[in-house]
């Protein structure tokens, strides 16, 4: 006779008793450590706020003191009542501060954005640039408040980074914990910036992480709520652009409109960031050519501005004026077009003439600007069928912002957020994805990433081709005294084929030897000049680059996974 197993409710009962003790013991043992990294995610939440908030005072501020308006939001019809030689003054002055400010404290003259920060989470664990930060953050201060015409997210996540990146130092964060800090650091700057929590969290995720792993969510959204409550504690819980009514899709016989319109946004914003990189060639072999000091470059970009803005000065700062006039359907169709032109132009000028600032608050005002009329030309052609051309707008300012940022979740929430309309979802997520799938064709994947690629940093491609640029061949190589050493005689008969690689290179140069020559170990070399024989050091074995490389990808994994 076959004895009885437990019954159903006595295994429940065991299953209980077991995960509310291994539940105790993660609690007891990883409790009180968890809660600290709350409370550190909380403060750069904090801090990161505040920097924010600074930072968009500063910008009113000497907005209102170069320009004498008190209404910043305005400033554009205000300046059309200055006298010319002030608008064309103003962004040389500001241009002439801004390149001596990064002549001294940068080693490049180069202001630090979102894609430094990027690479920082990639590549650095979680760690930016400090001195070069806090300048490229007073550079792009004054670039917005002397008439610049970029946005204010860049030099804000940045700035952020370097507050995640002085507390990771203190506390000796590793990988895994600096880019988690860093994520919060930016979902509060960006949630104190445009008053959106949701967007803030997502954006730190999915731009900056580049994945949504579990561990990191919690603390980031802690840290993007801090950013959110000091903002509204400074303005108030009001959305950055108001609109006029909700808008209505027709009975959804609209939608192949914004399926078109999204295929055109993803155009237009490839042309906007070709601009800009177009601007920064050419400036450069400008400057080389003319032998024109560095420091000289961002006034001479203010010039260029502040020609453009005695006859249009609507290019003048973030442009918020212009953007809510396409929201609320206050423009014509020339004018749409034109101002179209004009700022993707004046946008090019100012970061091509490295005078500071981001891209999204440009992008929203020239995707704006686009969906407009785009729905004008719509709605006249179909009046029967056609709702509000605002919701064009709204679609459009989506579309172009988040082909330009590569990031179509967190972008099309910042709209929703920026504008509180939730009502048309459908029609923005329509033409998002359509500019998106686009845009990330005709360039690497986003402008940051295309930024990082022409600097030689391959993250577009993902970690399996970023890693390997993370490990030099000498950190990995068996030196020749090592008793695994590969044998001297047959090291040279390679260096004398040509098979060698040099000390300072990494296994982003050493695959592709062992591709190409299929031997099992390649000769370390340090290379003398002047026709001197090279030294040789040691070599790298082929196992041993795969183990490291295998080992990188499994920590990758765990990380974007746990």
């Amino acid at each position: 006779m076959t004895s009885k197993g437990p019954g159903i409710f006595a295994q429940k009962r065991h299953a209980a008793g077991k995960a509310l003790s291994s539940g105790w013991r993660v609690l007891r043992d990883k409790g009180p450590s968890q809660f600290q990294f709350w409370l550190i995610a909380l403060f750069i939440g904090i801090a990161a706020g505040f920097a924010a908030l600074l930072f968009r005072k500063g910008i009113i501020a000497l907005q209102q003191l170069v320009y004498g308006t008190e209404d910043v939001w305005r400033i554009h019809s205000f300046a059309e009542t200055l006298p010319w030689y002030w608008i064309l003054c103003i962004p040389i002055i500001g241009g002439l501060v801004v390149g001596l400010i990064l002549n001294r404290f940068t080693p490049d003259g180069r202001v630090r954005s979102v894609a430094d920060v990027i690479e920082g989470a990639a590549l650095h664990d979680g760690r930016v640039e400090g001195r070069e930060g806090v300048a490229s953050a007073l550079a792009s201060m004054i670039t917005l408040g002397t008439g610049g015409s970029s946005g204010r997210e860049g030099p804000v996540v940045h700035i952020a980074g370097v507050i995640s990146s002085w507390v990771s130092d203190r506390i000796k964060a590793d990988g895994v914990t600096g880019r988690d800090l860093l994520g919060c650091a930016v979902a509060a700057a960006v949630s104190a910036s445009f008053n959106a929590p949701i967007a803030g969290a997502l954006f730190a995720l999915e731009v900056v992480l580049r994945h949504f792993a579990v561990h990191a969510f919690a603390p980031i959204v802690i840290a993007s709520v801090a950013g959110t409550v000091i903002n509204r504690l400074e303005f108030g819980d009001v959305t950055e652009f108001m609109l006029p009514t909700a808008s209505a899709l027709e009975f959804y016989v609209e939608l192949p409109a914004f399926l078109i319109l999204g295929l055109l946004c993803g155009v237009v914003a490839t042309a906007l960031m070709h601009a800009i990189l177009f601007a920064e060639d050419w400036a450069s072999y400008t400057q080389n050519r003319l032998r024109l000091p560095r420091w000289l470059r961002p006034a001479v970009a203010g010039a260029l501005l502040g020609g453009l803005a005695i006859w249009f000065p609507h290019i003048i700062g973030v442009g918020y004026e212009t953007t809510s006039a396409a929201l609320t359907g206050q423009l014509l169709l020339h004018e749409a077009v034109v101002f179209t032109v004009l700022k993707v132009l004046a946008v090019a000028i100012t970061i091509g003439g490295r005078m500071g600032g981001g891209v999204f608050s440009p992008s929203l005002m020239v995707g704006a600007l686009t969906g407009l009329a785009f729905g004008l030309i719509a709605t006249g052609l179909f009046p029967e069928v056609s709702g509000a051309t605002t919701l064009y707008a709204l679609a459009g300012m989506g579309a172009v912002a988040a082909a330009v940022l590569g990031a179509p979740i967190s972008t099309t929430l910042i709209v929703f957020e920026l504008t509180g309309d939730w009502q048309t979802g459908l029609a923005v997520m329509v033409a998002v994805s359509m500019s998106t799938a686009l845009g990330s064709r005709l360039v690497r994947r986003s402008f940051f990433l295309t930024q990082l690629e022409r600097r030689g940093v391959r993250l577009a491609a993902g970690p399996h081709a970023y890693l390997l640029s993370m490990y030099r061949v000498s950190r990995m190589m068996r030196a020749m005294d090592d008793p695994r050493a590969a044998p001297e005689a047959k090291c040279w008969e390679l260096i004398e084929d040509g098979v060698y690689i040099d000390a300072n290179a990494t296994l982003e140069v050493a695959m592709p030897i062992f591709d190409r020559s299929s031997v099992p170990f390649i000769p370390v070399v340090t290379l003398k000049g002047d026709g001197a024989p090279p030294e040789l050091l040691g070599a790298l074995y082929h196992v041993d680059a795969l183990k490291a490389y295998n080992r990188a990808l499994a920590a990758i994994s765990e990380e974007e996974h746990g």
